[in-house]
């Protein structure tokens, strides 16, 4: 990781050596004392070396391995329920390494353990045959709960969260738990609630200090009566989920200000806003408005709708396919925005656009080449005026054409990336947006489906591919 920023912040490295320090000998912890003083160049052109060796693999040793994963895929990677064979999606445990966390979380540089046989919890059927842990160990737990949809769990070190193993999301179950999720988030439709869901985590533990919705305190929130032409304005500022800074000013209606002044009204910055109110008490409020109504719901019909309208505002049937497809990213750059979806640019972003930007200007070059060689065409027919040379014009004229569209594809490609560069676009995409929507809308402008999404989403969202026609709505 030493080419990555991450290891310059004074968080990460203080972190990072106080973990390292426990693993250390005695011997090591004598001469070892400064991280200023460790260099560990070595090991990094090492791994570097690696991953050279890696890329310059000679097609029958790509094929070996290939086979061997193919191998691991066919053991370890399928389990039958319900009678039927269905994929099992993270089958490989994650190895150990350094926590990075997103934006600036106060725990990044610290050391991820490897997890051992003895961590894991194995969930299966009774008469199934469990699966064998390595020679010499034991699992943790063999459980066999069929209310629960995880094959295995274990617990991480670093926040002490729960991870687990679960069914591909191409599987029958959670194609009909996407189904069920996007079609309550629609039934929101009928209720008239206004809620603006713009933050829906929860705190992360003591060092963390994040805070949802019903964490927020007095410090995090300014109130205007009048903010740049704009009534009852009130203005947010606190970290979110994975220490994610949530900026925004939101004009809301008068009852909402004044109840907000009230809640205000002889507390510390410190005190809780919403005093009398935690998440089981929002919940449980919820679900008598609507059956199945959770604050992640409207997070749902928040990012869904606001992708529908966005795409309606922004396509425009004179585009052409990679205009169009600009047109989609912009709209789900909305949704992410809407989400707080953010992301650090990254480390290889420069020279990207860089590349990118070499090939614009080629091909703007090869475009003059091309049109001179027209022009050059067009004065030879003249004075010709035979079949040849009409023909010839008409070939470069098909050039030019192409080159244009070449031309425009990297241009509208430069634009995506770089109003891209600082936002996560994947986790409204594959979490929060009625994949109906994406597919209605390349239905309807004639656009591939693949363009939209990959072979892996393509395989999560086929319920809805088979599904959506070109007039669905949200």
């Amino acid at each position: 990781m030493l080419d990555h920023e991450y290891t310059t912040k004074d968080i990460f490295r203080k972190n990072f050596f106080k973990d390292w320090r426990k693993e250390m000998t005695a011997e090591e912890k004598a001469t070892i004392t400064d991280l200023k003083k460790c260099n560990f160049t070595e090991m990094s052109e090492y791994f570097k070396a690696q991953s050279e060796a890696r890329k310059a693999m000679s097609k029958e040793e790509k094929q070996k391995i290939k086979e061997e994963n193919e191998r691991l895929l066919q053991k370890y990677g399928y389990c039958i329920m319900d009678n039927h064979k269905e994929r099992i999606a993270n089958f490989r445990i994650e190895p150990p390494g350094l926590f990075r966390g997103r934006g600036d979380h106060p725990k990044m540089g610290m050391l991820k353990r490897r997890i051992r046989p003895e961590d894991i919890i194995i969930n299966c059927s009774k008469d199934s045959k469990c699966p064998e842990p390595p020679p010499g160990t034991k699992w943790k737990e063999v459980r066999h709960d069929n209310k629960v949809t995880w094959l295995v769990s274990w617990t991480e070190n670093i926040q002490g969260s729960i991870k687990y193993i679960m069914l591909n999301p191409s599987s029958r179950i959670k194609g009909e738990k996407d189904w069920q999720k996007y079609e309550t988030a629609r039934r929101l439709k009928k209720f008239s609630i206004k809620f603006n869901a713009f933050c829906s985590s929860k705190e992360e533990g003591e060092t963390a200090d994040t805070v949802g919705c019903c964490s927020l305190r007095v410090e995090h929130i300014n109130l205007y009566p009048e903010n740049e032409g704009q009534e009852y304005v009130v203005e947010f500022d606190f970290l979110g989920k994975d220490s994610i800074r949530y900026y925004n000013k939101v004009p809301v209606e008068k009852r909402v200000f004044k109840n907000l002044q009230l809640f205000m009204e002889n507390k510390e910055p410190d005190d809780d806003l919403f005093d009398r109110l935690n998440t089981s008490i929002l919940n449980k409020h919820l679900q008598e408005l609507m059956d199945g109504l959770t604050a992640k719901v409207f997070r749902t019909y928040n990012a869904s709708i606001t992708l529908q309208q966005q795409l309606k505002e922004l396509t425009t049937a004179d585009e052409n396919i990679p205009a169009k497809i600009l047109s989609y990213n912009r709209a789900n750059r909305a949704v992410a925005i809407l989400c707080n979806h953010q992301r650090a640019p990254p480390k290889t972003f420069e020279k990207s656009m860089q590349n990118l930007q070499a090939k614009i200007d080629a091909k703007k070059d090869q475009l003059s080449d091309a049109k001179r060689e027209l022009k050059s065409a067009k004065a030879d027919a003249k004075v010709r005026k035979d079949e040849k040379t009409k023909k010839a014009v008409e070939n470069k004229r098909k050039a030019v054409q192409r080159i244009e569209e070449q031309l425009m594809k990297l241009e509208v490609q430069a634009t995506d990336r770089e109003e891209n560069k600082q936002i996560a676009l994947g986790t409204s995409k594959l979490n929060y947006l009625d994949p109906r929507i994406s597919v209605a809308w390349c239905k309807k402008w004639g656009i591939p489906v693949e363009k939209i999404y990959n072979k892996t989403q393509r395989e999560k969202f086929a319920w809805a591919i088979d599904m959506a026609d070109e007039d669905y709505e949200f």
